[in-house]
């Protein structure tokens, strides 16, 4: 897995207007294929009276699936520049639509890629991005007398702690850079006396 990657910070509409054809980017993160598609069809319903609904994702911290659609442009000249804008900035596991209305001007194969891919740019530009970081889930189980005060240690110390159930004893479920593993496996039986039980689970990603 890649230590970490960027991707879009949230979702986010911005519009560019090139020789009166309007070019509304609309952005969103996509964890996967199906998500990237739901996506590109809300866009669409949202926008009915444009003339096109280009789109281009990446999915994956590799980026190991790419495609794009110039949905009636010239090919090309739309789905593809928008691909290579997101590549070229690094975002990964995002979707980007563009819905163009068309202002009566043609722009020639030329304007058309400069103005699709200038319209993700600055999309991204506009909307920004974040930087997710590998983690490895680890859940910590302790009883109830500690929980407070060890969830409290757990975020004053900058832990993600992503989720705390409480049962007969209370979970934490942490998120953990690989490399700090074994100092937290320390720094959880000082803390808990030696009476906090650690499990590792899998990985995934998360904001640093």
């Amino acid at each position: 897995m890649q230590e970490q990657y960027v991707t879009v910070a949230g979702e986010g509409v911005h519009e560019t207007e090139v020789s009166r054809s309007r070019f509304v980017c609309a952005l969103a993160p996509a964890a996967t294929e199906e998500d990237a598609k739901a996506f590109i069809a809300r866009v669409r319903a949202e926008h009915p009276g444009a003339g096109h609904h280009c789109w281009a994702y990446v999915i994956g911290a590799d980026a190991g699936l790419q495609k794009s659609d110039d949905d009636g442009e010239p090919g090309g000249t739309a789905g593809l520049p928008m691909l290579q804008m997101l590549t070229r900035r690094g975002v990964r596991c995002a979707v980007a639509v563009v819905a163009r209305y068309f202002g009566g001007t043609k722009l020639g194969a030329g304007g058309l890629i400069r103005a699709y891919g200038g319209a993700v740019g600055e999309a991204l530009d506009a909307v920004g991005t974040r930087v997710r970081q590998r983690y490895r889930l680890v859940t910590v189980t302790t009883d109830h007398q500690r929980a407070g005060r060890l969830e409290n240690g757990l975020r004053s110390g900058g832990r993600s702690v992503r989720e705390v159930s409480y049962g007969a004893e209370v979970t934490i479920e942490v998120g953990l850079p690989e490399a700090e593993l074994d100092g937290f496996r320390d720094w959880l039986a000082d803390s808990t006396a030696g009476t906090a039980r650690l499990a590792v689970g899998g990985e995934a990603y998360g904001s640093p």
